[in-house]
């Protein structure tokens, strides 16, 4: 069995991150489109946005959030679900076709207690996933590691975002 280096420095600042609970709501502060490519958003519509996972349990992890702070499938509006829906799935799109995933993870988790990490503002989890892949990336021998800078990607995904829509 090899021990091989896996190298993923964008971890480090998670890693040295304070912990403590924050006040306010990150999603909240990229409401403001003036400052997308700095907060990874990758996509705007009317009532939600999709922005990168600054950081990912897999490489292409995205989040799709309502614009508006809301805590519940219950408190969205209807344009607001269906808006969220379509960039579901216009994002698994588009990273199937960028990135060859052989699946995915999508979903949400609702409240603190089922996972969520900001419970106040729903949002769902999109996790491309490749066999051999494992969570959280225990180093086990031959696992396969997708590498790419979440700059990199989020060009990639902005370019092919920006095309589509024109």
């Amino acid at each position: 069995m090899s021990n091989e280096q896996i190298w993923a420095p964008w971890r480090l600042s998670y890693i040295k991150a304070d912990k403590s609970p924050k006040p306010g709501c990150f999603l909240c502060e990229y409401r403001d489109d003036d400052q997308d490519a700095e907060n990874l958003v990758v996509l705007r519509g009317t009532t939600s946005f999709v922005v990168m996972n600054r950081f990912p349990y897999n490489n292409g992890h995205l989040l799709v959030a309502p614009l508006a702070h809301k805590a519940s499938l219950q408190e969205l509006e209807d344009d607001e679900l269906l808006e969220c829906g379509k960039q579901l799935q216009q994002m698994t799109k588009l990273l199937a076709e960028l990135m060859q995933p052989q699946g995915f993870n999508v979903g949400l988790n609702l409240g603190e207690c089922a996972g969520a990490g900001l419970p106040g503002h729903l949002h769902w989890h999109i996790v491309p996933r490749w066999s051999g892949d494992t969570n959280f990336m225990p180093v086990i021998s031959d696992t396969n590691v997708i590498p790419q800078a979440l700059t990199a990607l989020y060009e990639l995904l902005r370019g092919r975002v920006s095309s589509s829509s024109a």
